[in-house]
């Protein structure tokens, strides 16, 4: 997705000032090598919407990761195994990665979908995620695919109308159960979990005894490091 910035690379070959002329020819070319790949760096990072294309009013990032099943993760461990897809910032750039991944009801093992606004990682410790929390619906198997669907959708199209508090969602598949989770910036504003929850169960079409659980970030790393420790005296 990224490559196509890379015909927008600056030439800085007539860019250098006069007084720089006493420094050696060597000190100059390093100089200029590390900042034109400073630029075309931080060129390759930037996902702006095409040409007539749909901008998002968000870029948002999808990653992939997947674990062994019933091993404790360290926040080190799980952030060397997250892998980031690609990020997009239209309508358009959205649907070119999406028809090209697996659907959530096809993956195997312990795998999970992440899409998140760009720059949030999709880790507790995260700044964006750190004071947040998530809302979290257990799903039958088979629900996955179209739940997963329904719910980015909304995400990406603004449907929750809780200003920049959501950060992102996940989709995980385990053995006998799949996992949907929306993730917010702020678990101890009620009114806007509220909101989200109730969104929630609008756009998933979910029937009135769907138990819906809210669980702080704070929490998940609590557990996190119980079941580690359990494991180790084990």
């Amino acid at each position: 997705m990224n490559n196509k910035f890379d015909a927008l690379k600056d030439d800085d070959s007539g860019d250098h000032d006069q007084n720089e002329e006493n420094s050696t020819q060597k000190d100059g070319e390093k100089e200029k090598t590390e900042r034109d790949k400073n630029q075309n760096s931080s060129k390759r990072k930037a996902v702006v919407p095409g040409p007539a294309e749909h901008p998002l009013q968000y870029n948002y990032t999808f990653w992939y990761s997947r674990r062994t099943p019933g091993r404790p993760t360290s926040s080190q461990s799980y952030e060397q195994n997250i892998k980031q897809i690609g990020t997009f910032a239209s309508v358009e750039q959205f649907w070119k990665f999406y028809s090209h991944m697996v659907r959530p009801g096809d993956l195997t093992g312990h795998s999970d979908f992440h899409l998140f606004k760009e720059g949030i990682k999709p880790m507790w410790e995260d700044d964006a995620n750190k004071n947040g929390g998530k809302w979290i619906i257990r799903l039958r198997k088979g629900l996955a695919s179209r739940c997963w669907e329904n719910l980015i959708l909304a995400m990406l199209g603004e449907q929750f109308m809780v200003g920049e508090e959501i950060c992102g969602a996940v989709v995980s598949v385990r053995f006998q159960e799949d996992i949907i989770s929306i993730w917010n910036k702020t678990a101890s504003d009620q009114a806007t979990t509220a909101r989200i929850r109730d969104t929630l169960r609008r756009v998933l079409n979910l029937p009135p005894n769907t138990i819906m659980e809210y669980k702080t970030h704070t929490d998940s790393i609590k557990d996190n490091s119980s079941f580690r420790n359990t494991k180790i005296t084990l």
